[in-house]
Formats: C-alpha cells, sequence, structure tokens
C-alpha cells in the first residue's frame, strides 16, 4: 500500500450513485463534483479459485442489476513481508480480479465531449505482493486522464508452472497472472469508452514489478494490441536477471507442491486442493536455483511457449516488440545489494564476465583499491545492486528499442524532500499529484505523455528522447529536471542485459 499512503485524498463522492452498463452487466459508482466518478472493485473475470485455479482467467458470469462498486476489494493473496504490504496481506484472497477506475467525466457528460486518454496501472510488489486499490484514489485524472487500476494473481498462485499443469494445458503453464492483465485490458477496449475513456490511447504504466509486467507486455504477441503507449518506472523485462525456460519453472513449481506437502507426481486435481497458506509458504520456504536473492523468485521472466514465446533479449535483438512510445527510468537509488560488501567482488566476477577487471577498477573492488561511494548513488554495493538490477537494463532496453525506431524518453529519478532520501518507489507521490513548488513535475510529464506519446509540454524544461548517438535522459534533482547524457556509461557498456 505504499501508493496509497502517498496519494492525496480523493474528493467527496456525492450522495448519487452513476451507473455504468458494461458488456459484463451495469456497476454503480460514487459520483465526483464535476461530473467525475470513482468505480472500486469491478470484476473483469471469474473468480480464480478451485477447478480455475491455474487456468486462464475466464470472463466473469454476466448480471443484469447494478453491481456497487463503492468499497475497497481483496488484494491478491499473499504473506506479511513489512509494513508496506501489511494491510493487503491481511485482508487478501485468492478472489480478487478487480479492477478500479477513475474519470473525470462519464461518456456523454458535456457538450461535445471528446474521449479522455487512459492510464492503467500495474502495481509493483515482486509479483508477490502489492494491490490495485487506493491508486484511483489520485489527482492525476485531473489533468484529463482516466485512470485504471487492475490486479492479478500474485506468487505461485499466478507464475507457477507444473509438468500437471502443462500437459492439460496443451504443453504450457504458468504466466497466469500476466493472462490476468491481458484479460484487464481487453475489458478496458471493450469498456472504457462507457467511462469516458479513449480506447485508442491506452498506456500501460507500472512500478518494480508492474513495470517488468508492463515490459513483458511489450514482447506478448497477444498484449501489443491492447495498449498504445507504456510507462515503466524502476524495472524492465528481465531485472538483469536470465529468464526461466518452461522446463526451469516446472521444476520449481514441482519444488514448490512437494513442499507444500504433494508427492513428486502430483495431479492437477491434487495442486487445486491445496490451501493458499500452504502454497505461499511453501514458495518461499524453496531454494531457488540460480538465484542469490531468492525474493526475486516471480521477477525471473518465464518463456512458456505461450504468454512468452522467447527470452527478452532474444525479442528485442530481432524487433519483436511492440512499438509503442516507451517512458523508462529507474531513482537514483533503489535496492541494496544482497551478501553486502562481502558479496560485491563475486558478484562483478559473475555479471561482468570477461569485463569483469574493468567493472571492479570502476568500483574500486580491485585489489588494494577503495570502494567507491558517491554522494547521489551511494555507496558501492547500493550502486551495484542498482547498475545491475536497474540502471544498466533500462540502458539495454533504450537501446535496442531506439534501433527498431521506438520513441524513448528515460529518466533518473534524485529528487527527495528535505531530510528524506531518493529509495525505491519514492517517484509514485510525484506521478500521482500535481507538483508543489520545489517538486519535480512528474506528473505533468507523465500527462503530457499519456495525451500526446511526448512528455514535452508548456512550461516544462525540455526532456531529450533518447537516441543511440547521444542517449539523452532527464534527471529529476533537487534543484529541477536537467537534461544529461549516457546514464552510467562506463558502467553499463560493459553489460548489456535487459
Amino acid at each position: 500500500m505504499i501508493l496509497a499512503l502517498a496519494l492525496a485524498a480523493a474528493a467527496a463522492p456525492t450522495a448519487a450513485g452513476p451507473v455504468v452498463r458494461t458488456d459484463d452487466g451495469p456497476v454503480r459508482g460514487a459520483a465526483l463534483t464535476g461530473g467525475g466518478a470513482v468505480f472500486r472493485g469491478i470484476r473483469f473475470a471469474k473468480p480464480p479459485v478451485g477447478p480455475l485455479r491455474w487456468r486462464a482467467p475466464e470472463r466473469p458470469a454476466p448480471w443484469t442489476s447494478p453491481v456497487d462498486t463503492i468499497a475497497e476489494h481483496p488484494a491478491c493473496a499473499q504473506l506479511v513481508y513489512g509494513d508496506w504490504n501489511r494491510a493487503a496481506a491481511q485482508t487478501s484472497a485468492e478472489d480478487c480480479l478487480f479492477l478500479d477506475v477513475r474519470t473525470p467525466k462519464l461518456a456523454g457528460v458535456g457538450t461535445g465531449a471528446k474521449p479522455l486518454p487512459v492510464m492503467v496501472w500495474i502495481h509493483g510488489g515482486a509479483n508477490r505482493a502489492g494491490a490495485g486499490g487506493g491508486t484511483v484514489e489520485s489527482k492525476i485524472t485531473e489533468a484529463g486522464i482516466v485512470l485504471v487500476s487492475v490486479q492479478y494473481r500474485l506468487g505461485a498462485l499466478g507464475f507457477l508452472s507444473h509438468p500437471a499443469l502443462s500437459r492439460e494445458q496443451g504443453g504450457h503453464s504458468g504466466n497466469y497472472a500476466l493472462m490476468d492483465q491481458q484479460a484487464a485490458l481487453g475489458w478496458v477496449q471493450r469498456n472504457i469508452a462507457r467511462f469516458g475513456g479513449d480506447p485508442r490511447r491506452v498506456t500501460i504504466a507500472g512500478e518494480s514489478a508492474g513495470a517488468q509486467d508492463v515490459a513483458l507486455h511489450r514482447l506478448a504477441p497477444a498484449s501489443r494490441t491492447l495498449f498504445a503507449q507504456a510507462i515503466q518506472e524502476s524495472g524492465t523485462a528481465g531485472f538483469g536477471v536470465a529468464p526461466r525456460s518452461l522446463a526451469q519453472n516446472e521444476r520449481l513449481g514441482a519444488l514448490i507442491a512437494t513442499t507444500a506437502g504433494l508427492p513428486a507426481a502430483a495431479t492437477a486435481a491434487q495442486l487445486r486442493t491445496l490451501p493458499v497458506d500452504s502454497i505461499l509458504a511453501a514458495q518461499d520456504a524453496v531454494d531457488v536455483p540460480d538465484l542469490d536473492d531468492d525474493s526475486f523468485i516471480w521477477l525471473q521472466a518465464v518463456v512458456d511457449g505461450h504468454v512468452l514465446t522467447d527470452t527478452p533479449a532474444h525479442l528485442l535483438a530481432t524487433g519483436k516488440v511492440s512499438r509503442a512510445p516507451l517512458i523508462a527510468g529507474i531513482n537514483a537509488r533503489e535496492l541494496t545489494l544482497h551478501g553486502g560488501l562481502p558479496a560485491a567482488t563475486a558478484t562483478i566476477r559473475r555479471e561482468f564476465g570477461p569485463n569483469a577487471d574493468r567493472a571492479a577498477t570502476l568500483y574500486g573492488l580491485q585489489p588494494g583499491g577503495t570502494p567507491v561511494t558517491d554522494p547521489r548513488l551511494g555507496d558501492v554495493t547500493v550502486q551495484l545492486a542498482n547498475d545491475l538490477t536497474f540502471r544498466c537494463p533500462t540502458v539495454a532496453l533504450s537501446k535496442a528499442l531506439t534501433r527498431v525506431g521506438v520513441p524513448v524518453w528515460q529518466y533518473q529519478f534524485d529528487y527527495a524532500p528535505p531530510g528524506g532520501t531518493v529509495s525505491h518507489a519514492s517517484e509514485l507521490g510525484y506521478v500521482f499529484n500535481p507538483a508543489k513548488p520545489g517538486e519535480p513535475p512528474l506528473a505533468a510529464y507523465w500527462a503530457n505523455f499519456v495525451k500526446t506519446g511526448d512528455p514535452n509540454g508548456a512550461g516544462l524544461p525540455h526532456w531529450p528522447a533518447y537516441s543511440l548517438g547521444k542517449r539523452g535522459y532527464v534527471a529529476f534533482e533537487q534543484t529541477g529536471p536537467v537534461a544529461r547524457t549516457d546514464l552510467r556509461g562506463a558502467i553499463c557498456g560493459l553489460r548489456d542485459m535487459p
């Protein structure tokens, strides 16, 4: 619920409840002053429970009487990982495939009303936690945007593959969470005009794991027609980590199943009898092969052969990717290196390969060297973790997309209020709420991009598009947005992995 805490309070709903007829059935929301409305908890798929667990999402059964969509709804099933997701976890449930809509003006309200551009938000949380609730309480809709926030199955419920599931599903399994998001985007295409939105101008956006999912939709054949633009905040298709094949994810799924108490040759029916708590506990108990940090278990892209047909690196290299314009960036500081300083040298050797000596020199980690500390980017462990996981993958993505003609605007967020520090998700409050004097105008840039496909606009410092020559980006610094070039070029030139 980091985002919900960062958002400003919503305008108070009026007593009247507007009804919108979706193609599944009518929903009643809460009217807002000025002609807008908010709808919380519109069901876009059947509950993925019982026989529908670990299956592609299905359209809900149609209804005829208006369903109230005015109150908060459960997050998807998850464990508590800290205060940031405690509230979501304590109210979470397996029946969770809902989306929220906030619109400044319903369809047909006012003379000459034109459909508005749409921003669809995919929340973060390592693909194992977080919630869509709270996002639609933000003020970004005041810029003339329809905002949609979606939920999707998390953790093993959303990403598990297993031989028994693959056998019943045509030779593939996993990535159910991405299918949930595709189903929600399909709902937007069919219905958003009824909420005042333009289905031809849909921007998908997300932060952290949500940004990874956005990036994967750029690569997934079934997703590419569902959006026109994209925003990735602190996340790429791979987070700099090698993807898992279907076979690898099946072996991991089998390990999770046996850890949860099932036999090695468990059937799909047996898998679906497991209690949710047992599944979630088992996913956190296993040692994930080839991962230093097991919390990244669902941040490895899974090449299942159905949703994702090839590795992100190969799809990007061959140009098999959406041509939708993109904003992509990172925060100056995000996370710390798993294992700390003692793990730094081994990490460099493994991750930079033949360029390891040069990288070690740049970080000051050659024998006898002094580890480099930067007043903005942090100590060497913070720099290394964020270069490998966020900065260099974003640079690699920008290069790959630019080569095939995709417009890219790259950024690094490096602003903190007095007494604060920059960290993972620091930018969210500035994305969803208008800037106060002295604050970075992310909301204005984002709104321009959603409306036009270009973040630039009147009254804003120019944000140069990324190019292979200048490699321009904007740094959102304490003194304001500054155009710079070649983000972390010396380091990221040694490693090209999205």
